[in-house]
């Protein structure tokens, strides 16, 4: 357990609305928590910002935030995190806000389909097709996300390079899945960590039925990593999937990407949220910020 008294405030504010053993419930019961969960977490927008939904390919939903200073053509496109299972446009969307703001870019975020009602490659699939059409313009795209979003960005950024696409100018993955054992390192270490278990971990891959060897769902499966964007990884010491933004960062580096790793030594799984009452989290979205800041041009 970290000692931080504000992320462990944060964790006891979490379980009152999303408890520990939230995988044993129904789906529809899971998200009604998530919900709950995210809505308690919410935070005033940016003044000045404005949003947009809209829809892409006439389908996937995606929210379009537009600061009130914008110093950049480069857009940021999230993708959220909630284990394939929860989460939604709004679930993410203070965060999205503060990020556009911080950055001075315009954001981008999509609602893509969630498992159990739409397994692997669905997901994926609605990135992807956000992905080519963000780049369809030809402005800069820098791809974000978080946990499960970290999983799909990377897999995403991965296809884009097979298929050649250009316009991707970095990636940032926040304590992301990508395709770690669960057997050993942090997912032994930290199998009971607060805010994710291993346990749910095997859970929400049993639930996505993604393949183990395709790189594109499976990242650490890529054999080689070289000419992938610039990259900032950040993970949380007290998280099993810890190593896998260890091993990834190391990967990257060694196939000489430009990569920037940062692991929060207070911090448990989706600490973004505990950015206004942790000052560990504060400090990690802030320096998490200030190096999307440097792949759009304004850092």
């Amino acid at each position: 357990m970290p000692t931080e008294e504000g992320i462990l405030a944060f964790h006891q504010r979490c379980e009152a609305f999303y408890p520990a053993d939230a995988v044993d419930a129904s789906i529809e019961q899971q998200r009604k928590w998530y919900d709950a969960l995210c809505t308690e977490f919410d935070a005033p927008s940016p003044a000045g910002l404005v949003r947009e939904d809209g829809l892409v390919d006439g389908r996937i939903p995606i929210r379009r935030y537009r600061p009130a200073n914008v110093a950049t053509e480069t857009r940021i496109y999230y993708i959220h995190g909630g284990g394939f299972v929860v989460g939604s446009l709004d679930s993410h969307d203070a965060i999205c806000a503060e990020l556009a703001d911080f950055a001075r870019a315009e954001l981008v975020s999509v609602d893509y389909r969630l498992a159990p009602e739409h397994v692997w490659p669905a997901a994926f699939e609605d990135c992807y097709e956000v992905l080519n059409f963000l780049l369809g313009d030809s402005r800069p795209v820098v791809v974000v996300g978080d946990s499960a979003g970290g999983n799909l960005t990377a897999g995403i950024v991965l296809k884009a390079r097979a298929d050649g696409l250009s316009g991707i100018v970095g990636q940032a993955l926040i304590y992301p899945g990508l395709g770690g054992d669960l057997v050993s390192g942090s997912y032994l270490e930290m199998s009971e960590a607060p805010g994710l278990t291993t346990a749910d971990t095997s859970y929400y891959r049993k639930i996505l039925q993604a393949p183990a060897d395709n790189p594109f769902a499976t990242p650490l499966a890529e054999k080689d990593l070289s000419g992938l964007p610039p990259t900032y990884i950040t993970g949380a010491y007290f998280d099993p999937l810890r190593d896998d933004a260890r091993v990834y960062a190391a990967r990257l580096a060694t196939a000489g990407v430009n990569v920037t790793f940062r692991e929060e030594p207070q911090l448990i799984h989706a600490w973004l949220r505990a950015r206004h009452m942790s000052e560990g989290a504060r400090e990690g979205f802030r320096r998490l910020v200030e190096g999307i800041a440097v792949f759009v041009g304004t850092g």
